[in-house]
């Protein structure tokens, strides 16, 4: 299974994948509604048996305090984007956020992929829909470094075939975010001293710098097509361009799905767990290039 993590100001302690069947992550519009004359319950029976379900969408919202996005803003096209860092892989495209409408959208995919098992719960829209909001802020936040450390936002984009456009909202299909950071004073992997010293130091050299990968997630409609691990691969090569020797990542002890993902591309268990991941119920892994 794919999931998200919940990014907070600090490390993280959640990673999830999630690895479903192929179905629309996009909120269903309603059916419109036909005015139909009086029929015999077998036709009607019929008729409803027959009639085809829309393609689900995002909905047209605007988060609260940005009113300028444009959710059917068309995705700019590759011959636009100035970009060397980038990874193409099949019919996608893995690469960093640019426009905040692929921002929102990042948001609100993790917003789906965290209610992905509540989709009964009768609050469960106004629940992703506030949590999209703040999550995009957040990520705004992140990206211009307001937690002392560098954050990017990686998405993944469909190739567009010759004479096609995508909206931004119909492009994305897979996010994570990628930050570099520093190794606290006397620590030996993230998290170790869980209650550090006030004036604790950040010794900011090559050896203690890393990377940490969370928020990673798939739309229903793009799994099991390799968007995961491209994605992991694409970031991983950026934090060792970046000078990270190792990269982390936090994962759910019942997520099978999302160990057995990290393990196939060389991720190891880090042994010594604290009493926080125990409580968590979380493994962390390690990446060492």
């Amino acid at each position: 299974m794919l999931t998200i993590s919940i990014h907070k100001p600090m490390l993280l302690r959640y990673s999830h994948v999630r690895i479903r069947s192929h179905q629309k992550f996009h909120k269903i519009d309603p059916i419109p509604f036909v005015k139909m004359e009086a029929k015999s319950s077998q036709t009607r029976k019929m008729e409803e048996l027959s009639v085809k379900h829309p393609t689900p969408f995002i909905p047209k919202l605007e988060p609260s305090g940005e009113p300028d996005l444009q959710f059917d803003r068309l995705q700019t096209s590759d011959q636009d984007l100035v970009q060397e860092k980038k990874f193409e892989f099949g019919r996608f495209i893995a690469r960093e956020a640019i426009l905040d409408e692929e921002l929102w959208t990042a948001a609100w995919l993790r917003a789906e992929s965290h209610w992905e098992d509540r989709a009964n719960d009768r609050f469960a829209d106004s629940y992703k829909r506030k949590f999209s909001d703040q999550e995009f802020n957040a990520i705004k936040r992140r990206r211009k470094g307001e937690y002392g450390q560098k954050c990017s936002c990686i998405i993944t984009v469909r190739k567009e075939p010759k004479n096609v456009k995508y909206t931004v909202v119909k492009s994305v299909v897979g996010t994570l975010d990628l930050s570099i950071r520093y190794l606290l004073d006397g620590e030996t992997f993230p998290g170790e001293r869980e209650k550090a010293p006030p004036f604790c130091s950040i010794s900011r050299t090559q050896s203690n710098r890393y990377g940490y990968i969370s928020n990673l997630c798939v739309s229903k409609a793009a799994r099991c097509q390799g968007i995961a691990s491209s994605m992991m691969h694409f970031a991983i090569r950026l934090a060792l361009l970046e000078g990270a020797e190792q990269v982390y990542v936090h994962v759910h002890r019942k997520n099978k799905p999302a160990q057995e993902l990290y393990r196939k591309m060389g991720f190891e268990m880090v042994e010594k767990a604290t009493s926080q991941l125990e409580e968590e119920q979380t493994y962390l892994l390690r990446f060492k290039a």
